[in-house]
């Protein structure tokens, strides 16, 4: 059985249980259980505590949490901009001294060390993430947060280390040259105009 149990599929709203069904009868999906699990982050609209995040507005995590998890993904992942960049005022500077220093984490709450503990997991050892930190997520963040809070980092940690290849600050000539062809445009859309008639 998963870390997280499904969600009994009687029990997953009509139009997100339709949509699955039609991913499995296509072929799409080939399984319904992680569909059953990331269903739990399903939700109409955010909290409104006044605490959201302008990356991720409608997330049910809040707005300081997620600007520490972004700061420390790009640290991890070496995206120079986004680590330099403040998005939301409760990441200050001493706080964000605190995600690199050990010694500092006692300024951080618990939910704050467990969710960067769990991003720093997630960036360089996913296969230690166990049972035994799942236990202790659900100790502080509910099971829709704890979904989010996984599906947010991957997705961080993903785009930090493709910015990181991007050499952003490079001195030297881009590998690929600006071509306003290739802008929104395939492979083949690009060749077809390209073939002579």
């Amino acid at each position: 059985m998963p870390r997280i149990a499904p969600i009994p599929w009687e029990d997953i709203p009509p139009a997100s249980r339709a949509w699955m069904e039609q991913g499995l009868a296509s072929g799409g999906f080939t399984d319904p259980v992680p569909l059953q699990i990331m269903a739990y982050a399903d939700h109409e609209t955010p909290p409104d505590d006044g605490d959201r995040h302008p990356n991720f507005p409608k997330h049910l995590l809040p707005g300081k949490l997620l600007e520490l998890l972004r700061i420390r993904s790009a640290q991890l992942g070496g995206c120079e901009p986004c680590q330099a960049s403040r998005k939301v005022e409760g990441a200050t500077e001493e706080l964000v001294a605190c995600m690199v220093d050990p010694a500092l984490m006692g300024k951080l709450s618990a939910r704050e060390r467990l969710a960067l503990e769990y991003l720093e997991l997630m960036a360089t050892n996913h296969f230690a993430i166990d049972d035994a930190v799942y236990r202790r997520l659900a100790e502080h963040f509910t099971t829709a947060e704890i979904v989010e809070l996984g599906l947010t980092t991957s997705h961080m940690i993903g785009t930090h280390r493709f910015m990181h290849t991007l050499n952003i600050y490079g001195d030297t000539d881009p590998a690929i040259a600006y071509d306003p062809a290739q802008v929104g445009r395939t492979w083949a859309e690009v060749h077809q105009a390209a073939a002579p008639a």
